[in-house]
């Protein structure tokens, strides 16, 4: 065991895979070449279009061990992977790595072949059921969590080799010109699969409306593509809206998010040059894209671009005319999926182009705001997003880890939680460093990172309530009392991978 620059005790090394330890947010400096998919030659391609989805993967050659990948822009209206993992297991097929962008509580049925073996490990996010069972111990290796911007970077830099990527195809043509954009699974965004449509051994697109030559735009182009087969449904797009893309009913939680909006009208970067914001899905990032649209109305003030998650807050605005632009990474409800089907100005982007860290330049450095939900915020300004305060890994990173580039990132929460503290001595574990944290703001108050003393000046004679951090947490322990810690076994059952592919923390086994 070796420890980090956060100061946790992570493995030197896990199922024989030499680890990194995280030195820092902006330590790495690259270094090495791409991964390169297999050459392949036109002649071998005049028919594309496979009779079913076990005809496409019996064209792909999997073997025991083999590394499978999805996209999530269905959320939990997915259908597809446990589609093709019941698939793999009636096949015969063991030990599989899936390697999804996110898994949701629909994505249940996977524990089943976790504990048949059919699933090794999850290298991914994991919201929900396939977390609880990492947290148990059921996997036989050990999961990889990774940013959205963290799994481009390891698909590109050929960390993950996936064998066979599995993209999810709301409208496709035979050729494998891919979109969300129609039909009865559209979901609006596809570009997560990207990576994988680049660098996958074999890709196979998987539709419920197969359209004629040729299916523009084509965020996922046909000459990566292998195999395209049709299916007769992908999922729920319905399902795309999730508890945590509405916006929240909370007196508590409006005022939060109040309180974030009022900070930044009151640090002035609205008034600069090239302003724009980032805002999550929860319930407060919706209420604060509100309350931020209301303050720009009436100072009649415009924002050059937002990045999406999309939803309809975020829509209204730019039909508004108060933000220039909406650069999507993924659509968090329907009217999400309209405004990019019918708007020029709302423009799908990959995690290449938003997140990833080794690239000649991603734009998340071009947010100047960014306001993001924790589920733990520690007196270092450490935040954690996976594992509950009682040890449960319970949800991926997003992309959280890439949006702290912001200029600004405002992580929003309310001091408790029920009879759980939200501000506490040490997170559980550590999703992404207290250095790339800026301010924190709760209903109690609001506290800056001392690090930033450009903020603390221009919040000199504000009329914000301003805490430190130490103070939010003595409100939170009063509130609560001091909490019990989990207890953990030593095993190791999953990783945190910071987005430079450095380990940030490790997930112990639960004792619950």
């Amino acid at each position: 065991m070796v420890r980090n620059a956060a100061g946790r005790m992570i493995p030197e090394e896990i199922d024989g895979r030499r680890l990194r330890p995280f030195a820092g947010a902006h330590a790495d400096r690259g270094g090495g070449r791409k991964a390169a998919p297999p050459v392949r030659a036109v002649a071998d391609y005049g028919n594309k279009l496979r009779a079913s989805l076990d005809e496409a993967i019996e064209a792909c050659n999997l073997a025991d061990g083999a590394t499978v990948s999805f996209h999530h822009h269905l959320r939990n209206g997915d259908g597809l992977v446990n589609m093709v993992v019941d698939r793999l297991a009636a096949r015969g097929l063991r030990n599989l790595t899936l390697a999804p962008s996110a898994l949701f509580p629909v994505h249940e049925p996977l524990v089943g072949h976790v504990e048949s073996g059919v699933i090794s490990h999850i290298e991914g996010s994991m919201n929900g059921p396939v977390g609880e069972a990492c947290s148990l111990g059921k996997m036989s290796r050990c999961c990889i969590l990774r940013s959205h911007g963290g799994r481009y970077r390891a698909i590109q830099d050929g960390d993950i080799h996936v064998d066979a990527a599995f993209i999810a195809a709301p409208q496709a043509d035979e050729h494998g010109n891919v979109n969300g954009l129609d039909g009865p699974s559209a979901c609006g965004v596809v570009s997560y699969g990207l990576a994988d449509s680049l660098y996958a051994e074999n890709v196979v697109v998987v539709t419920d409306n197969l359209v004629p030559f040729p299916n523009y735009p084509w965020p996922i182009m046909g000459g990566n593509v292998d195999h395209v087969c049709t299916v007769d449904r992908l999922g729920d797009p319905e399902q795309i809206i999730s508890g945590t893309t509405r916006i929240t009913r909370s007196p508590t939680r409006l005022m939060i998010a109040k309180y974030a909006a009022a900070f930044v009208d009151a640090i002035g970067i609205m008034e600069e040059p090239a302003f724009s914001f980032q805002a999550g899905a929860g319930g407060i990032s919706l209420a604060f894209i509100k309350y931020l649209a209301d303050i720009m109305r009436r100072k009649g003030l415009r924002a050059d671009f937002a990045r999406g998650g999309s939803n309809k807050y975020m829509v209204e605005m730019l039909e508004e005319g108060l933000i220039g632009w909406i650069l999507d990474g993924q659509c968090f409800d329907l009217d999400g999926v309209r405004s990019l089907r019918e708007n020029p100005r709302h423009v799908e982007t990959s995690p290449f182009t938003s997140y990833c860290y080794h690239t000649k330049g991603c734009f998340a450095t071009r947010v100047k705001a960014a306001v993001l939900g924790a589920t733990e915020i520690d007196v270092d300004f450490n935040v954690n997003v996976n594992t509950h305060s009682d040890g449960w890994l319970l949800h991926g990173i997003g992309g959280f880890q890439d949006v702290c580039d912001a200029g600004i990132t405002i992580v929003t929460a309310p001091v408790v939680r029920g009879r759980v503290p939200t501000i506490v001595d040490e997170v559980v574990s550590i999703t992404t460093p207290g250095e790339t944290i800026d301010v924190v703001v709760t209903e109690y108050g609001i506290a800056v990172n001392p690090a930033r003393g450009d903020i603390l000046d221009r919040l000199k004679g504000s009329a914000l309530p301003l805490k430190t951090i130490g103070e939010l947490h003595e409100i939170a322990i009063g509130i609560t009392g001091k909490p019990r810690k989990p207890t953990f076994g030593d095993r190791v059952v999953c990783l945190v991978e910071y987005r430079d592919g450095t380990v940030i923390d490790a997930v112990r086994q639960l004792v619950p």
